[in-house]
């Protein structure tokens, strides 16, 4: 047996790895940012939204082009890598501020540090998934409720340190703060010894295999081979619709409820402080709740809810009303991301499932990129959000139809296997 992992636990093992995602999950509170530097830079809103925007795409195409580098050097390694990659992006950034340049702000905060929160989001998820076999959703969503949950801390400090000690000088305390905190739970970071299994599963060949692979009569699948096949496509279209509502509403919902409530701002302001809350909430909370009624379950309710939320948002005109339907909203966005690594080890297994969870993420940077624009193009054309919240809600129409065959495509693979001469096809898909 290995010893890689050993004398490990795995309850450390995952605080480590809400250290690594409560420190990316910063990029949340983006929005600190954004009036200091309009004041102190000049540099327009859009400029500086541009770099939050830069940061989330390249978070996503890192995710997809670095995965085979979390298998092959593991997720220490990895862990550190993104510590040093976010803590320069956060550090250059301050001296973009003190130089006055917005290029390099452009490429500090958003390549390198988009780069050091694309590498620390899937580090430390298929070590988790190995280490929680038994959990696979609620360990995930331990980890991504840190993300989530990021801007609680964040938010409150950084606005401490900007009216202290300036925006700069915020920067670099912070990209310091962030590079520790990874570089922490990074070097915990393990994979569990071979054949091991925890307490209360039996240790046996079967219960092994058992535990890394995918469902019952699904092929366990190589990176290569699960990005190749129906199923996984089906799977980054569901992400790609429901972070692009999600993050819609993260985008707009201070001025979308003072329109839409007459709200002040705020009053709009403060409500969207909690939204942070409903975000890391949500990620554990529906996490937890898909390991007992399944995945593709899970995803069917994100989006029954959301296409009910959508119809009905623009006839509400209490505050706290479509607060409560935002926050809703936002807990599906959460648990969108915390169910998703374990729902790929559902349908593809284990083996190589921190390469599939970074091929599927490029569906969030691609999706931080159309909601928002949706939104803004809407809102230009016809003055309100009405127009932009059915759109988006004949898309979650879409997602749940997508939902529907993904559940018959599973069924059918499963029925096949268990007929003769169906390998083949329960492979390509």
């Amino acid at each position: 047996m290995s010893t890689k992992g050993a004398n490990k636990n795995r309850w450390l093992i995952a605080a480590s790895a809400v250290a690594i995602h409560l420190s990316i999950g910063s990029i949340y509170a983006y929005s600190i940012y954004q009036i200091p530097l309009n004041e102190a830079q000049g540099w327009s809103t859009g400029s500086v939204t541009t770099a939050f925007s830069i940061a989330i795409f390249v978070l996503g195409i890192t995710a997809a082009f670095l995965g085979s580098y979390v298998e092959k050097y593991g997720p220490r390694k990895s862990g550190l890598a993104a510590a040093v990659l976010y803590g320069l992006g956060m550090v250059g950034s301050g001296v973009s501020v003190l130089l006055g340049s917005l290029p390099l702000f452009l490429a500090t905060f958003g390549v390198v540090g988009g780069m050091g929160l694309g590498l620390g989001y899937i580090s430390p998820i298929g070590t988790l998934v190995e280490w929680f076999p038994d959990r696979r959703g609620m360990a995930t969503g331990l980890a991504v409720m840190g993300f989530g949950a990021g801007a609680l801390l964040t938010g409150p400090l950084g606005n401490f340190l900007i009216q202290g000690y300036g925006v700069a000088t915020t920067f670099f305390a912070l990209g310091i703060l962030y590079f520790v905190l990874m570089s922490a739970g990074a070097s915990y970071l393990a994979k569990p010894p071979d054949g091991w299994l925890p307490a209360g599963m039996e240790d046996t060949p079967e219960n092994q295999e058992e535990a890394r692979s995918a469902l019952s009569g699904l092929p366990n699948l190589t990176a290569k081979e699960a990005r190749t096949s129906a199923r996984f496509w089906m799977v980054w279209l569901i992400i790609f619709i429901n972070v692009s509502a999600g993050i819609m509403l993260l985008a707009f919902a201070s001025p979308m409820l003072q329109q839409i409530t007459g709200a002040s701002a705020t009053t709009a302001a403060f409500i969207t402080g909690y939204i942070g809350i409903f975000n890391g909430g949500g990620r554990i909370a529906w996490a937890t709740l898909s390991d007992y009624i399944g995945r593709t379950t899970t995803y069917a309710a994100f989006f029954l809810i959301q296409i009910a939320a959508f119809f009905v948002m623009p006839q509400v005109t209490g505050v706290w009303l479509l607060a409560g339907i935002i926050f809703l909203v936002i807990t599906c966005y959460g648990g969108g991301f915390s169910c998703l690594p374990a729902y790929l080890s559902d349908l593809f297994g284990t083996q190589e499932v921190s390469a599939i969870h970074g091929y599927a993420l490029t569906a969030w940077g691609f999706a931080g990129v159309a909601g928002p624009q949706l939104a803004s193009t809407i809102l230009e054309s016809t003055g309100n959000y009405t127009s932009a919240l059915y759109i988006m809600n004949g898309a979650l129409v879409v997602g749940l139809i997508t939902v529907g065959v993904l559940r018959w495509r599973i069924g059918k693979l499963q029925d096949g296997s268990r007929t003769p001469g169906t390998a083949a096809e329960a492979t390509t898909d």
